[in-house]
């Protein structure tokens, strides 16, 4: 038997519903915040990664999924969105043509060769954002409030927003040169990646897993403590605006966000969810005012975040939250011989083009069968349809929790069910 991939997952049934839910949610959310949406390949030229994400960076050195194509040009499959929205924002030449800021969001599968555990696979859902156009701390905050928005329309509970800066430019170089002076010394300790990334990026020695508990890194210099005047105000300007949201944070200064392109405001949501484990952070983003200048743009601010939906579900899953998720249909149509067949279907799509959830007998069932589909269909209404229905026009229409029953009009029955809208189901 051929199985999936390692890594990878199915989607279906209630699972599935939950998926297309929360789905709708970001949908309607983003409309609220006037965001546009945007959908990009799911393979790039390898190029961009390696520009967007940084050489440094374990997804680009350990985790890509790298291939060449029959014209031997090297591609890689998309392990993050932010570099492809901000290579589509370049080449549509959108800083040229657009209303500044240009507000986007995705959608949509990535892929990442890491070793699969608990809300993380190698074949993963991310929902972003990115703003570009805008050095505004009016749109971090906003930008942070949406994830947090999300999750409260979702029910989840013990959110902690931890926010940090690095700064401008030169506040990153005067702190990247503080880092490096600090870990000189303690090479040797260190492993070999961070060895690396030493010279590389040194703040992404702040992000290894193999060394994240040893003293010298809990101890490395804070990054807010290297922050220049404008940075300094930048900063505070963001936390006034989550203020005047009512968004509760907190400054962590252990929050580096140590890809290559991020600069001032970088944050994380967390959630306190029992049984989540260590690893509870559900979202991250933050400025990155250099990333477009690097994939061959002008000089244009940005900001974005990006959620995990693996990791989102499985805290609904821990929190025991029940989504409101539709499981009724409003009718179930049942023909009671074959000559009756063609008039039910009519009537099934026309009721489907009216706005009704609607199912039919396909297998030639009996009455009895039929109403045992029907409750499991939990639908709301069934509709009978023999010879003397097709005749007179006039449908048998039943109530299929208290069994009432009624005779309804085809030309009434839209009417019908719109004002008997009374499902029992749930």
């Amino acid at each position: 038997m051929i199985q999936k991939p390692k890594g990878t997952y199915d989607v279906y049934g209630k699972y599935g519903k939950k998926v297309l839910y929360i789905e709708e949610i970001i949908k309607s959310l983003m409309e609220k915040y006037n965001y546009e949406y945007f959908r990009t390949p799911i393979f790039e030229a390898s190029e961009l990664f390696h520009r967007g994400v940084g050489e440094s960076s374990d997804i680009v050195t350990k985790e890509t999924y790298d291939f060449k194509d029959r014209g031997d040009r090297l591609n890689t499959l998309r392990p993050e969105g932010t570099a492809g929205i901000t290579r589509s924002f370049v080449e549509n030449k959108m800083y040229g043509n657009h209303t500044m800021p240009v507000k986007a969001w995705y959608y949509g599968p990535n892929y990442r060769y890491e070793r699969p555990q608990s809300g993380r696979f190698r074949e993963f859902y991310q929902f972003g954002v990115e703003v570009f156009g805008s050095d505004s701390p009016l749109v971090d905050a906003e930008v942070i409030s949406i994830p947090v928005n999300l999750y409260k329309l979702l029910g989840l509970k013990g959110l902690k927003v931890n926010i940090n800066s690095l700064g401008d430019s030169e506040s990153r170089n005067n702190y990247r040169e503080a880092l490096k002076k600090y870990f000189e010394p303690y090479l040797d300790s260190l492993c070999d990646d961070c060895k690396v990334r030493f010279n590389k990026n040194p703040l992404r020695i702040l992000d290894c897993k193999v060394d994240a508990e040893k003293d010298i890194i809990k101890q490395a210099p804070k990054t807010i403590d290297y922050l220049n005047d404008i940075s300094k105000k930048h900063f505070e300007d963001v936390k006034s605006y989550l203020d005047a949201m009512n968004i509760d944070y907190v400054v962590n200064p252990n929050v580096v966000r140590g890809l290559d392109y991020y600069t001032h405001t970088v944050f994380e949501v967390e959630a306190d969810v029992e049984g989540f484990g260590a690893q509870n952070v559900l979202c991250g983003g933050g400025r990155y005012n250099g990333l477009v200048e690097m994939i061959g743009g002008p000089k244009t601010p940005g900001v974005g975040f990006a959620l995990g939906m693996e990791r989102l579900l499985t805290a609904l899953d821990y929190e025991k939250i029940d989504l409101d998720i539709p499981e009724c249909i409003d009718c179930y149509i049942i023909p009671v011989s074959e000559d009756e067949v063609g008039y039910a279907i009519n009537l099934c799509n026309r009721l489907r083009l009216s706005g009704f959830s609607v199912d039919i007998d396909y297998n030639k069932r009996n009455m009895k069968a039929n109403f045992k589909q029907a409750d499991k269909l939990c639908a709301q209404y069934v509709i009978i349809i023999g010879s003397d229905e097709v005749n007179s026009k006039i449908l048998t229409v039943k109530h299929n929790c208290d069994k009432q029953e009624f005779k309804v009009k085809e030309e009434d029955i839209i009417m019908f069910l719109d004002d008997h809208d009374n499902c029992c189901c749930e």
